[in-house]
């Protein structure tokens, strides 16, 4: 197959004024850089060979600075709307093939990139699509007049790829017949060029469009560490709420079970609240011999009243004794439950500490508790 250069054009002119906040959302920090930044990084790989991204004249100073940090990558003044903006990238590209994205859309894989950039090479075209889950109707005046059957219905996404000289053909034909604005580019393309051929595109491929998209995607990380030393004279410990033999029980105000208290103080480091002895003091006799799997359930709540849910979890108990492997699922599969996640969501290893220290001469159990919060949905 022939070698064809590809420019990806990454639509960053608009304001996104929907979102609602007071600068393009495309540049607002988001997961510790902004939305733009992590849709160029998954444009810059070898099979691009250049990256343009279309700016308004405000931000230009700020996305030109962004796109430094990439190889090959540059700004471009944008057009009165989007259809002129992608066509200012059009005509400063080299490339043979084009690939427009819009910024917004940060999620993507480069797997779908290479699919559609296979799909022009082969077809003309490719314009990434998923299938509707959801019952599409025809409204007017607030009333359903057509319901079309779903199976003939696909949600367009981008990126949308093309030779760039017959989508650059397109626009100008576009212009000069003072069409009315296209909303993206297979539209324009279908007009003039011919019927565009689908690729596949994927779920997780969203736009972000409002400040509830940003809100969902934010993401809260929280460590926590507990200790108990062996003593208590019991034949067993707990751990997650699971019974497992022992020559000794955990000392401790509550039930002992220091996996628990660990990922609770994770709960609530990543929730941004105070730590478990604020909340469940040993000085108070509430909580003397009290479950800590039902104090796990009162953390949960305490994240439901701040609109936090779990996303996942990563706990490593040190313990020289006793064995935990063979209650390492019973464990995950009680946090699951307490979390209200899939068991899948929740690692629990545990090792030992090779005799040495406290751990490693089995006076007592140490846990580490890492945790991930998100917004509910």
């Amino acid at each position: 197959m022939k070698k064809y250069s590809v420019c990806a054009i990454i639509c960053a002119a608009g304001k996104g004024n929907r979102a609602g906040f007071d600068k393009n959302k495309l540049l607002v920090p988001f997961e510790g850089s902004t939305v733009l930044e992590k849709t160029l990084s998954v444009f810059a790989f070898p099979l691009i060979d250049e990256i343009i991204v279309t700016s308004s004249k405000e931000d230009f100073a700020e996305i030109s600075a962004l796109c430094g940090k990439f190889p090959n990558a540059k700004a471009v003044l944008g057009g009165e709307d989007r259809s002129h903006s992608v066509y200012n990238a059009l005509q400063a590209s080299k490339a043979d093939i084009v690939l427009i994205h819009d910024g917004a859309r940060p999620f993507l894989s480069r797997k779908t990139i290479e699919g559609c950039l296979h799909s022009v090479q082969i077809h003309g075209s490719g314009i990434c699509a998923v299938e509707c889950r959801d019952t599409v109707a025809q409204v007017q005046n607030n009333k359903i007049v057509n319901v079309p059957a779903r199976d003939t219905l696909r949600q367009i996404q981008t990126p949308q790829g093309f030779f760039k000289e017959n989508l650059l053909t397109a626009y100008t034909r576009a212009f000069e017949e003072d069409a009315p604005a296209y909303t993206d580019d297979s539209s324009v393309f279908a007009r003039y060029c011919g019927a565009p051929v689908l690729c596949a595109g994927e779920s997780e491929n969203i736009k972000m469009t409002y400040a509830e998209d940003f809100e969902k995607h934010a993401a809260r990380c929280g460590f926590g560490v507990d200790t108990h030393a062996f003593g208590k004279a019991q034949d067993y410990i707990l751990l997650a709420g699971v019974k497992i033999p022992s020559h000794s029980g955990l000392i401790a105000h509550s039930d002992g079970d220091v996996l628990v208290h660990a990922l609770m103080d994770a709960l609530l480091s990543a929730a941004g609240l105070k730590d478990i002895g604020h909340y469940f003091p040993d000085t108070d006799e509430k909580w003397k011999g009290a479950s800590s799997m039902a104090m796990l359930t009162s953390v949960m709540g305490m994240l439901y009243e701040k609109n936090l849910a779990v996303k996942n979890v990563s706990i490593a108990v040190q313990a020289e004794k006793p064995r935990l492997a063979k209650y390492i699922d019973e464990m995950k599969n009680a946090l699951a439950c307490a979390l209200k996640i899939d068991p899948s969501f929740v690692g629990v290893s545990a090792g030992t500490n090779e005799g040495l220290g406290y751990v490693g001469e089995g006076k007592g159990i140490t846990v580490n508790a890492f945790v991930l919060l998100k917004n509910k949905e």
